[in-house]
């Protein structure tokens, strides 16, 4: 009878903790550059309204982390505004275990992409997707959480 009460709730921990793996991507990531594998930014994703944005917070290659930089790539009424505080991901919802429905902007080139988002390995980290038209045609990246 212990052992199966024990069992049990073995069980129910390993189902709640399953669970909790997923969740909100909400929080400070690290993101790390696609050509020489180094540590490029941190980005603050946060929910308003019931959906998910991110912002640049630091830039990690440049001296000043990036406080004097300017988004000279972008467009519309992100065009020259500064890098640090330039919302990047937005209108993110909650689609099952991923955020989907919105974009992400690659500041460095200025261009907007379909975008979703999947908190992954614990909460540890956060796989993001933007792509143009299908989830085929696309770059994948994996930001780790800023402890």
């Amino acid at each position: 009878m212990k052992r199966t009460m024990l069992l049990v709730i073995l069980i129910l921990l390993c189902s709640v903790s399953l669970v909790l793996a997923g969740g909100k991507p909400v929080g400070k990531w690290k993101t790390i550059d696609d050509e020489t594998n180094k540590e490029k930014s941190i980005v603050e994703v946060y929910e308003e309204g019931g959906k998910i944005y991110g912002k640049i917070v630091q830039l990690l290659q440049e001296k000043d982390g990036g406080a004097s930089k300017l988004c000279t790539k972008c467009t519309g009424s992100d065009l020259n505004k500064p890098m640090i505080g330039l919302v990047i991901v937005k209108g993110l919802k909650a689609d099952g275990e991923e955020y989907t429905g919105g974009t992400i902007m690659d500041p460095n080139n200025g261009k907007v992409y379909k975008c979703k988002m999947e908190v992954i390995e614990g909460g540890n980290k956060v796989k993001v997707r933007g792509f143009l038209g299908f989830s085929l045609l696309g770059r994948t990246q994996v930001w780790q959480k800023v402890k």
